[in-house]
């Protein structure tokens, strides 16, 4: 169920909210301060190397004549291709570097090795995603418009091939956000003159794309072209699956939350805050494994503050989880595959027809997959058959002692 009332469903009162706000408003603050020369070094760095390894992976391709040459220069070029996508492109495209003037490391200039158009990715995802982060209707990658990740969407009978889609959409998943961003921008476009040249733009940068990956690298190749072309589809398709097991990872798991176009109703910057860490979900990882996920296994600082250096996510993770336990709210994190495995059995469950929601479900059982309000809600209906409850706490509108069961419930699954 979709939360109205954030404060209510987070037990918290509107001084501790804006009390709240205020140390995180502290944090962002002393990053800002403190960010410069390391960080500047530190995105440099990370460029230079991802074109080496770019660059040594095509040789490797090119110059090796045996199998295990091949497989070590694809798996070079895919973690290449992957750490452009997530750690620098998506990152700066954030605005994450602007503040250091680069010409070239810049939000408006950069352009990522993958399908789709980052002027087109820039409205999708930072104003659309992160300033609706999870609002019904508003929030386009809820599911990104063809998996149904929450019950709030209504079921359709096409929702019974979800789960192949789910897995045609994790192979081709930068063809599946070049549309879903095009889709955006027409959405917003106010003639159809717009509409039109926003699909064009899109063709023009599909064409240079794909014409570098399957046509002139392969071509440049000369006779060993097949090897060359193999590697770029094997690339492309191992880097479009991280990608995709990334972004599911920090949206879709048990505990990141839902929430209708009420709750923005006089919602302050302190409210803001609070959904994004109540609508998002980390998974944990080392430093290695952090920066090819280009730090968003930090999704719930990454939601906070989508514009400060992504270098500086495991830092802020220590100061904002403690927040965390002080104002007694949900932290979302777990392992990789235990955050996948929540989100593989969501879009499965929900695949389906939903279950009669006034079926007594035995305390025997395990809970029904979904995020955490949907257990909460599950279970109050389970133990009162009283549909009226739910109802009642999805819209807020409950009894204090209720807030504070439902915020026992929640404490329980923290990792």
């Amino acid at each position: 169920m979709a939360i109205t009332n954030v404060a209510v469903y987070a037990h918290l009162s509107p001084s501790d909210i804006e009390s709240l706000g205020r140390e995180l408003d502290e944090i962002r603050g002393d990053i800002e301060e403190r960010r410069g020369t390391r960080d500047a070094r530190y995105i440099r760095r990370t460029i230079a190397l991802q074109r080496t390894l770019d660059a040594a992976s095509r040789l490797t391709i090119a110059l090796s004549r045996g199998r295990l040459g091949w497989l070590l220069g694809t798996a070079g070029l895919a973690t290449a291709k992957s750490i452009e996508n997530m750690e620098i492109g998506h990152n700066v495209g954030h605005g994450q570097w602007d503040w250091m003037n680069d010409p070239e490391i810049r939000s408006s200039t950069w352009e990522w090795d993958m399908a789709g158009l980052s002027s087109q990715w820039r409205y999708s995802h930072n104003f659309r995603h992160h300033f609706y982060t999870n609002v019904l209707g508003m929030d386009d990658d809820i599911g990104f418009g063809v998996i149904r990740v929450t019950t709030d969407q209504p079921w359709r009978p096409r929702f019974l091939l979800q789960p192949l889609q789910n897995l045609f959409l994790a192979a081709t998943f930068e063809w599946g956000i070049a549309l879903h961003d095009l889709y955006s921008e027409q959405d917003r476009a106010e003639t159809p003159a717009a509409r039109t040249a926003e699909t064009r733009a899109l063709i023009r940068k599909v064409v240079r794309q794909t014409g570098k990956d399957y046509v002139l690298l392969p071509v440049l190749s000369g006779r060993r072209w097949r090897r060359t072309l193999t590697a770029n589809v094997t690339a492309n398709l191992a880097r479009n699956l991280w990608a995709y097991l990334v972004i599911f990872c920090g949206h879709f798991p048990d505990g990141a939350e839902k929430f209708t176009p009420e709750a923005l109703e006089h919602e302050t910057k302190a409210d803001w805050y609070l959904r994004q860490m109540l609508g998002s979900a980390n998974f944990d990882a080392g430093p290695a494994l952090a920066f090819l996920s280009g730090n968003l296994c930090y999704q719930i600082e990454h939601h906070l503050f989508p514009d400060l250096p992504s270098n500086r996510y495991a830092e802020i993770a220590v100061r904002v989880r403690a927040l965390c336990d002080k104002y007694d709210i949900p932290y979302t994190t777990g392992s990789l595959p235990r955050q996948y495995f929540q989100t593989w059995r969501l879009i499965n469950e929900l695949a389906l027809p939903d279950r009669d929601p006034a079926s007594v479900v035995p305390e025997s059982e395990p809970p029904a997959p979904g995020t955490a309000d949907q257990r909460i809600f599950s279970g109050i209906v389970s133990s009162s058959c009283n549909t009226r409850t739910a109802s009642a706490v999805a819209d807020s509108s409950s009894s204090p002692e209720l807030a504070r069961t439902t915020s026992r419930t929640r404490i329980t699954r923290r990792s």
